[in-house]
């Protein structure tokens, strides 16, 4: 064996030790570097320059399906530059989830019954042997719903464009709405549509698949085909994605519409307005389209989206946020000790208490995060020679920032190109952070384990 071939060796036998937090992480990074170089490209923009803070924004804002823009998608970007975000959009919100399964394909090794359990924290909520039947059905559905979605903006644009820009913008928004990812060719985003019910109800389907978790689409795949034989329930997970997801889509458009009907939804037909407040509903989670000026709502609806951009979408999706289960347990939890109950229990199924703890400390440790990156941005503005208080931006324009680029969704009330290199830089980190999932970057700052630690006799304190 020449030297070259035990180097290439040593790198393969290095690299299927990685871990796949690290290799998550990693592949993330290599391609958010990758996009940054090629939208710094000349032939990327119209005006032939962009910075590099903007093309790494950009970059990271694409790879990590938030929507989060510091200049016009549509007119600063050429049809290259266009293209080039694209692929990060949909490499980003599917290949990535699976690039640490490919890698090992690819290189032609067999993955170690190690590996395996530990992809699938990855990819499912339980032990399971099917993982690359799994990922099988992850691309074809998304071949499939990605697809439908091209036909039926194809079908709504063609009205409009010539074949191909119909096309077009039919393959880009399909894309951008089924890996949540908000970015639209438009400057004003879907506002220009926000009356007609087959492209808002096409992308609002689109978006709610792409943010259902692939291991729920998977446990109801695996249940209808299993339909002729021994009946298979739903997984607890599942019942749960579905049941949450429809009660924040309901009761996020029944806040949505009373909050605004006396302001953005004055004067606008009935139908309409529930049209409007469904969709925002649905694309506030971590689609980041929108229908109206985000800027134009109340505090109060801003409020009640900043919640729902907090939580996001479920797990295994395309999306980000602290995920449905979570608000579920944590609700759950909350009902159960208001009843004196010692155990949770969902569906006739008892959660494991390691679940629910693991379920409080992420949102405390995401809240955290948010307050912090939050005030560190403040602190930046603050310390500017040139800030004055009449320039002084409202607070809830930043947190509803903040949590925009936490949770990926990509709605913002338009301060995103205001934002200094220090600002940038922390949403940046956030949409990051937010995308991979802040137990992926527990894992590699604290490692995979958990120490006892001493214990002494207990002593209670007060709380409340």
């Amino acid at each position: 064996m020449n030297i070259s071939h035990r180097i290439k060796y040593s790198y393969l036998k290095r690299l299927l030790k990685i871990h796949p937090a690290s290799l998550l992480i990693l592949s993330f990074l290599g391609l958010i570097v990758t996009g940054t170089i090629l939208l710094k490209l000349s032939i990327s923009t119209n005006a032939g320059h962009l910075s590099v803070i903007d093309a790494l924004f950009t970059a990271t804002s694409a790879v990590c399906v938030t929507g989060l823009i510091v200049v016009d998608t549509g007119s600063y970007f050429t049809m290259f530059g266009q293209c080039v975000i694209l692929v990060l959009i949909q490499i980003g919100g599917l290949g990535v989830m699976t690039v640490s399964v490919m890698l090992f394909r690819i290189i032609g090794r067999n993955i170690t019954f190690r590996q395996r359990m530990a992809l699938q924290d990855v990819f499912a909520h339980t032990p399971r042997g099917d993982i690359f039947q799994l990922l099988k059905t992850i691309f074809i559905f998304t071949a499939i719903v990605e697809l439908i979605g091209i036909g039926g903006f194809f079908i709504y644009w063609l009205q409009s464009f010539p074949v191909g820009r119909a096309m077009y913008l039919a393959v880009f928004h399909s894309i951008s709405a089924f890996c949540n990812a908000g970015f639209s060719v438009f400057p004003d985003s879907m506002m220009r549509s926000s009356g007609d019910w087959f492209l808002n109800l096409n992308m609002c389907l689109l978006i709610i698949l792409g943010g259902i978790g692939f291991p729920a689409v998977y446990d109801v795949y695996t249940n209808w085909k299993s339909r002729n034989q021994e009946r298979r329930k739903l997984s607890v997970q599942t019942k749960v994605v579905f049941v949450t997801t429809i009660a924040l889509i309901f009761f996020g458009a029944v806040i949505f519409w009373l909050l605004e009907k006396p302001h953005t939804l004055s004067g606008r037909p009935f139908l309409e307005t529930i049209l409007i407040s469904v969709f925002q509903s649905v694309t506030c989670r971590t689609a980041g389209f929108n229908t109206v000026d985000i800027a134009l709502l109340s505090d109060a609806t801003l409020m009640a989206m900043t919640g729902l951009m907090f939580f996001g979408a479920s797990p295994g999706s395309c999306g980000g946020g602290v995920k449905t289960t979570s608000l579920a347990l944590i609700v759950a939890f909350t009902i159960s000790r208001v009843k004196k109950q010692k155990r949770l229990n969902l569906f006739k199924k008892s959660i494991p208490v390691e679940t629910v703890s693991r379920s409080v400390s992420l949102i405390l440790v995401c809240l955290s995060l948010i307050g912090l990156v939050l005030f560190l941005i403040l602190a930046g503005n603050s310390m500017q020679s040139s800030f004055t208080p009449a320039l002084k931006t409202r607070f809830i324009a930043y947190l509803f920032e903040t949590v925009s680029a936490f949770g990926t969704v990509g709605l913002s009330m338009g301060i995103t190109p205001t934002l200094s290199l220090w600002g940038k830089s922390w949403i940046i980190l956030l949409m990051f952070i937010g995308r991979v999932g802040i137990l992926t970057f527990a894992y590699i700052i604290i490692g995979g384990g958990t120490e006892k630690g001493r214990e002494y006799a207990e002593e209670n304190i007060m709380i409340g």
